[in-house]
């Protein structure tokens, strides 16, 4: 990668940092691209240049979310002992959510926008996440694993909701 490409690439991945910061802040539906090309230290029309529309750059916006999710998962997948792992996860998450505050309520706003390319996102990505860990708490040989994984999953939802609330009982126990 040459230097006007690697610009190119730190660009993208500013806008789309921006962008997360700004539909976190205002919601998705009052945020605009003036604002996120503000925020980014830019002029609107290179926001474009990367991203067609404000729905575009939402869904890249979810797609960095969620892999940072995903990934980090696999990492903690990766080098925990069985007995430790569905521990591990929560962890993990609970560290996911105290860094990256403004992902989690990305995620949770594109919950309730009804266009088809937001909602297929957001279904790929929970289906990506319960399937990996499902086959995780089976390869650990976690008693009752389908159960195991959805309440992990459910654990996860609850705690972005105690979060957005500011309601930090609804995560203890």
């Amino acid at each position: 990668m040459d230097k006007i490409e690697a610009t190119s690439v730190n660009r993208k991945s500013d806008i789309i940092s921006s962008a997360i910061e700004v539909f976190a802040e205002v919601g998705y539906f009052r945020a605009t691209t003036a604002q996120v090309a503000e925020r980014a230290s830019i002029s609107q029309p290179y926001v474009f240049r990367f991203f067609a529309t404000k729905e575009a750059l939402l869904l890249a916006a979810l797609e960095a979310s969620w892999n940072r999710v995903i990934e980090s998962f696999r990492k903690v997948m990766e080098t925990t002992p069985p007995e430790w792992l569905e521990t591990k996860l929560v962890q993990e998450y609970v560290n996911i959510q105290a860094m990256y505050q403004n992902e989690m309520l990305l995620q949770m706003q594109a919950q309730t926008i009804r266009e088809d390319a937001i909602r297929q996102t957001m279904r790929n990505a929970y289906k990506e996440i319960r399937d990996m860990v499902l086959a995780a708490f089976r390869d650990a040989g976690i008693e009752n694993a389908e159960e195991r994984a959805m309440l992990f999953l459910a654990r996860g939802v609850l705690c972005n909701v105690a979060v957005a609330i500011n309601l930090p009982e609804l995560m203890e126990g």
